[in-house]
């Protein structure tokens, strides 16, 4: 099976044609194959592109656990780019069917692509969060430490939580702890974020299924939603993530999230099994 590995300002994914490549009924344990880094390819994830009847393609998603996401910021600029260097799309702007929802493209330059984030879920059933309302700055207890966390929705659950110095925050002991929480019956992203200015944060990133990862479209997105709502910055911010920075904005008309940011082509090659 032939496939191009790609990332997201290092949120890597494997990439496959669909309406090439003969998949297998078990696209789980193919993921989680492929995604090895030891005995695979190595990636966050396996990204599927697709026909659909409703746009104009449709993305699938499998983290490197077997798990499918509904959503993923940065694999959706990856897709963008590799739909048209398959030569699947002639247009620069398109629409994509995710498990989220159809989700609007537009390939800005050789890398560059902005993308329509759509608008935000706040209220807690809808993430889903246990509880009632508008999760804002609710208090959680991890570990020996409480949090306050921010529940935000973009497709794909994630908490929010921001911290005061989140380059030594213990991400690997705390991270796990909340994705498998109570309050988030399916599991949940988790951003430990720090505030650096008006027009900028610093994030990093537990993901629900992954583990650490260099960066995450919906994470960025989430944490521009969920500072806002805090007061804590503009509606236009520049996320810092540990692969790169992504320049994010919660239009006040509209209410959608725009995201934009680079992916990159790393190689193709062909998967013996």
């Amino acid at each position: 099976m032939k496939f191009m590995k790609m990332h997201g300002l290092g949120n890597d994914f494997v990439m496959v044609n669909g309406f090439q490549e003969q998949l297998p009924e078990d696209i789980s344990q193919l993921a989680v194959k492929m995604c090895h880094r030891r005995f695979g390819v190595g990636a966050d994830g396996l990204i599927l592109l697709l026909p659909s009847e409703t746009d104009t393609l449709r993305m699938r998603i499998i983290n490197s656990d077997g798990t499918e996401a509904e959503m993923c910021g940065n694999g959706i600029r990856c897709f963008a780019l590799f739909a048209k260097e398959q030569g699947l799309v002639r247009e620069n702007a398109f629409t994509v069917e995710t498990l989220a929802g159809p989700i609007g493209i537009e390939i800005k330059g050789d890398n560059l692509v902005s993308v329509d984030m759509g608008r935000p879920v706040l209220e807690a059933a809808d993430i889903p969060v246990v509880g009632e309302g508008r999760m804002i700055a609710q208090p959680i207890q991890l570990l020996d430490k409480e949090f306050r966390f921010t529940g935000v929705s973009m497709g794909n659950p994630h908490s929010v939580i921001f911290v005061e110095d989140v380059e030594h925050f213990p991400l690997a002991t705390y991270g796990p702890v909340s994705e498998k929480h109570s309050f988030f019956p399916a599991k949940i992203n988790t951003e430990f974020v720090q505030v650096l200015s008006r027009q900028k944060v610093r994030m990093r990133v537990w993901e629900r299924g992954c583990g650490e990862t260099m960066a995450c479209g919906t994470g960025a997105c989430a944490t521009a939603v969920a500072a806002i709502l805090n007061g804590l910055t503009d509606r236009t911010i520049d996320v810092v993530l540990d692969g790169g920075t992504l320049n994010i904005t919660w239009d006040e008309i509209t209410e959608k999230v725009f995201m934009t940011g680079e992916a990159a082509f790393v190689f193709t090659a062909e998967y013996l099994g």
